[in-house]
């Protein structure tokens, strides 16, 4: 049995639609709501019944403090070892993301996971070409003023991402032991992004988007400075791609990837459209 944590997510989601054809996943929700879904909440260790499952998917419980993090994946991980879980595939960050303020659980639960008795597999995705159409919208003027500077960013489609988790599930043996790195193959700046939402790129500043950000009211305090630091990491260049020896992304998915530009405007779009 091969068991999907956080199905409710975009990324969950995503996955589950990759697995449907096969009668032998469940998916983890904190509120299932059907015979195929099974309570699944890092923050109840008691809901972790892991028994009869094969394989675990653990896709990242991120939002929330380092702390708060490690200690929903810690207990996830404990949990497979005790019901008996044989292989873990974990989706974690790219190699090049070090620099950013969220990196530390992820490899923190990369350690626990080969400390662990477990097999495993850690999938190091890059960040979504959707997360950059929230980071870096155009403003109804059409201009983008998103603090990106000359900085790139290797984004990736997150379809493609479920993809690969979906196919290393589905034959976990070939990949057990393995850590890829999954980045977007070609490498955005402000000036493609403007182009492909047909406005202008006027980067900011890191202290005006820090400001906005808090203004809005829509992040937690913690989260203010996980952007602002996203935002520094691209402009300073670290996450372009170039950082990354060998991305497996194409090799994993045996097709070319998805445009991250063209999935960037058409989130954009939408984003637009729901306005």
């Amino acid at each position: 049995m091969i068991l999907v944590t956080g199905a409710a997510g975009a990324l969950g989601q995503l996955v589950a639609q990759q697995l449907a054809v096969r009668d032998d996943v469940v998916l983890g929700t904190r509120t299932p709501r059907s015979a195929g879904e099974r309570r699944v909440d890092f923050d109840d260790p008691a809901s972790l019944d892991f028994s009869g499952v094969d394989t675990l998917l653990l896709i990242s419980a991120g939002f929330g403090e380092d702390d708060v993090v490690v200690a929903r994946h810690d207990a996830a991980i404990t949990a497979a070892e005790k019901a008996g879980v044989r292989h873990i595939v974990y989706t974690s960050l790219s190699g090049d993301g070090d620099h950013l303020a969220y990196a530390l659980p992820h490899r923190w639960t990369e350690r626990r996971i080969r400390q662990s008795s477990l097999a495993w597999t850690v999938l190091r995705n890059g960040l979504y070409a959707e997360f950059l159409a929230a980071i870096a919208a155009p403003d109804p003027a059409g201009t983008i003023t998103a603090p990106l500077g000359t900085g790139r960013l290797a984004a990736v489609a997150r379809e493609d991402l479920a993809e690969v988790a979906a196919r290393v599930v589905s034959a976990p043996k070939q990949h057990a032991g393995r850590t890829y790195e999954l980045v977007g193959e070609e490498a955005l700046g402000g000036t493609e992004l403007a182009a492909a939402a047909d406005g202008s790129y006027e980067p900011g500043s890191l202290a005006r988007a820090r400001e906005t950000i808090a203004a809005a009211g829509e992040a937690l305090p913690y989260q203010v400075p996980m952007l602002v630091g996203t935002y520094s990491a691209i402009a300073a260049g670290f996450l372009d791609g170039t950082g990354i020896e060998h991305n497996a992304l194409r090799r994993l998915l045996e097709r070319e990837p998805r445009s991250a530009l063209e999935t960037y405007a058409a989130s954009v779009g939408a984003a637009h459209e729901g306005t």
